[in-house]
């Protein structure tokens, strides 16, 4: 699962260690992302090959939704609670757009 995650997500984890961004994203206060090592298991336990293939979670936002990657690098937000990909919101293009995207905002507040 971690080799579907895009390069440019991968080499930010592994050059910042941040794990936790507050922000005022839509229906999200804060997020976690999840390590590298953890990314498998995280995808496993919440069964997203089963309920939204095609998707590889890399964070939540503690208010029961998750965002995810597609295969084309976009990301989205999925709901844990009626995960499906047809209920899937994407929010950015890129790693890079979303991470603009947050800096942009916390540097409003």
């Amino acid at each position: 699962m971690v080799e579907l995650l895009p390069i440019e997500y991968k080499e930010y984890l592994e050059s910042s260690k941040v794990l936790y961004v507050e922000t005022t994203l839509p229906d999200a206060d804060y997020f976690d992302l999840e390590p590298l090592d953890s990314i498998e298991k995280f995808n496993t336990d919440i069964q997203i090959a089963e309920y939204a293939p095609g998707y590889v979670a890399f964070a939540s936002n503690g208010g029961g939704e998750i965002f995810v990657f597609n295969s084309s690098g976009e990301i989205f937000i999925l709901p844990l609670i009626g995960m499906a990909k047809d209920v899937a919101i994407k929010v950015a293009d890129s790693w890079e757009h979303f991470l603009d995207y947050v800096v942009s905002i916390e540097q409003t507040n």
